[in-house]
């Protein structure tokens, strides 16, 4: 290729980037593995260039590189999950911080890398729920043909024929894996959080909601907190597998084993379709607040069901493009002067 159809390339490679993450990222279950494997996708494609033949349109044929990529690192057989996947709800009395390898966990993603802009607002709100974390772990029990055909068919909107050539299979084929995919989400649907309804945008009450939870945790105001809380809420905290459920543990913990977070200060992210905040708690060494958290929210019927913390921070503040450390308001005061 000349410099100039090399160029040209690349520019038409990266358009498809942002959509190729987010199919990576919901057949994988990880952010970093999805990025992995749409850099293999982009590789090979421009590799392979010369002998595509254009029977199918560029955006086809990268599909079918990256799902190629993504049933080879499947073939492990790893299925990402949440605490309460693996395990059933710890009382409070009983609770012990145990963590487990980074590859157990269903992962965070900024929604900026993975939700390309479309101007239809019913597709932006499927491509949204389609990578909220209850959705996104009902997925990774899926084998991981019958999760491809179920993203390429329900969350993309391809035919059926289509699904079938990519994956070089019949039509009825790919109607039978859907149908079973769909069962199997049938079955889960309604467990621990997958209710979670937020609107796009935020409607003012869900607004307000959130309004009242940043004021509530950053003054470590236990009782206005659990006024917010869903009475079955769930609180998780990868990489430990612990999780608890209801306000009183929720709000004993925080007082407790979670005191440190007390005085904390919270940045709204935008995460898998749903409103975040990354956590930074007082630095007592440097003076400001060091990176604490990526929260995750579930909202439903005007209350919190689920809130996630992500406690990598190493892993989740640069990928959210989040400073790693934040002044004390008077500093950053006397600065702005």
């Amino acid at each position: 290729m000349t410099d100039t159809t090399t160029a040209d390339l690349d520019v038409r490679l990266e358009k498809h980037r942002v959509e190729l993450t987010g199919y990576c990222y919901r057949m994988l279950g990880s952010s970093f593995e999805a990025e992995d494997a749409v850099q293999d996708t982009m590789v090979r494609a421009w590799r392979s260039y010369d002998k595509f033949e254009g029977r199918s349109s560029l955006r086809s044929w990268l599909y079918r590189i990256a799902t190629n990529v993504c049933l080879d690192m499947l073939t492990a057989g790893n299925k990402r999950a949440r605490p309460m996947d693996l395990t059933e709800s710890t009382p409070l009395a009983q609770a012990a911080l145990s963590p487990r390898p980074d590859h157990t966990w269903l992962e965070p993603m900024p929604d900026a890398r993975i939700l390309p802009t479309v101007e239809d607002p019913a597709e932006a709100a499927v491509a949204k729920e389609s990578v909220r974390l209850a959705f996104m772990a009902a997925l990774q029990q899926l084998p991981p043909k019958q999760r491809a055909v179920l993203i390429l068919r329900e969350v993309l909107a391809w035919r059926a024929s289509e699904v079938a050539e990519l994956l070089g299979t019949t039509v009825a084929s790919v109607n039978s894996a859907l149908q079973r995919a769909r069962a199997t989400l049938a079955e889960r649907e309604g467990q621990h959080g997958a209710t979670a309804a937020v609107s796009d945008p935020l409607d003012e009450d869900q607004q307000k909601l959130l309004d009242r939870y940043v004021a509530a945790f950053e003054g470590y105001d236990m009782t206005a907190l659990t006024a917010l809380l869903h009475e079955d809420a769930i609180m998780t905290m990868p990489p430990f597998d612990l999780w608890l459920t209801g306000h009183d543990d929720i709000s004993g913990f925080m007082t407790t084993l979670g005191s440190a977070c007390e005085g904390s200060r919270l940045v709204p992210v935008q995460v898998n379709g749903l409103p975040g905040f990354a956590q930074y708690k007082p630095d007592p060494e440097k003076g400001g607040y060091t990176p604490w958290a990526v929260q995750v929210l579930e909202i439903s019927d005007g209350r919190l069901t689920g809130f996630h913390f992500f406690l990598d921070t190493q892993r989740w503040f640069p990928l959210f493009d989040l400073p790693l450390h934040l002044e004390a308001e008077a500093d950053q005061v006397e600065k702005s002067v």
